[in-house]
């Protein structure tokens, strides 16, 4: 069986391009997966539906959230039309199951006054304070996703024309407009900090003190903290992210150009924003309208 995941998560390195953090999660779901079909004393040929089944109710007995073993089972169908694809099994035993559905949750996301508060958290007349506001400001300037901040090179930044370079999910690229507040932080880090901390000829845009790239972690736990400093109870790594697609669409950008600066495959992905947006309507509507 593991060598069968194995060759699995190499097909999705080499033929699908998979990055090494999303193959880590599917090698962590499928040995999941194993070690119940070990106990079942089930092998790859003989997986059956009742045996999908039960792993369910396995995962529910240990309490797993819905968005957790919607997750796991994904990773199983993807385990199994590989195993389809490779002559180990005939018929597809999850084809007669029900997706285990996710609840749709709105993603979280600050207001503009929230936002510019957080902001403007970082002292400018600290050599912390000017990086971790240009980090701020790029994250909201561009929404990125914070593991592709850790990553972004200083290469890949050009300040003259005004555009940044991402690879994102599957190593796929983007091009990102800066914006001018965030341009003006990375040119301060950029002459005042940068150079300081370049201690190892780090090709990472944003370093450590000790000169070393963050960690996703890193900048989570950082930006939790200032959070904390401003008042804004309610973060997570991506809010930031969120609140800038959601700052876009009320000030009236196209759906498929956010799609585009986000790096999201599938429009469907992008369109749980226009939800939030919607929320904010209302919001404004009940506030605003005599009879809201």
């Amino acid at each position: 069986m593991e060598s069968v995941i194995n060759d699995f998560l190499y097909y999705l390195k080499i033929e699908r391009g998979l990055s090494p953090r999303t193959l880590s999660g599917y090698s962590s779901d499928l040995a999941q997966f194993r070690y119940f079909l070990h106990a079942q004393k089930r092998d790859p040929a003989s997986i059956r539906e009742e045996d999908l089944r039960k792993f369910i109710i396995h995962l529910r007995k240990k309490g797993l959230q819905v968005s957790s073993i919607a997750r796991k089972l994904s990773a199983v169908r993807s385990f199994i039309r590989f195993l389809m694809q490779e002559g180990v099994i005939k018929e597809d035993p999850a084809a007669n199951l029900l997706s285990f559905r996710r609840g749709k949750r709105l993603p979280h996301v600050l207001s503009q006054a929230e936002v510019l508060t957080l902001l403007e958290l970082p002292s400018p007349e600290t050599k912390k304070g000017i990086k971790w506001r240009a980090i701020l400001e790029v994250l909201y300037g561009t929404g990125m996703r914070v593991s592709e901040l850790v990553d972004l090179p200083r290469s890949a930044v050009d300040l003259e024309a005004g555009f940044l370079r991402v690879k994102g999910k599957g190593g796929k690229e983007r091009i990102i407009p800066i914006g001018k507040e965030a341009e003006k932080w990375i040119k301060k880090y950029l002459s005042e900090i940068r150079p300081s901390l370049d201690k190892n000829n780090s090709p990472c845009l944003f370093l450590t003190p000790q000169g070393k790239p963050y960690t996703r972690q890193g900048i989570w736990v950082m930006i939790k903290r200032m959070a904390r400093k401003a008042g804004i109870k309610k973060v997570s790594p991506h809010t930031l992210r969120h609140s800038f697609a959601t700052h876009l669409l009320q000030g009236g950008a196209d759906l498929r150009i956010v799609q585009e600066l986000l790096g999201h495959a599938d429009i469907s992905t992008t369109q749980i924003y226009t939800q939030v947006d919607r929320s904010y309507l209302k919001e404004v509507h009940r506030k605003y309208h005599p009879r809201g």
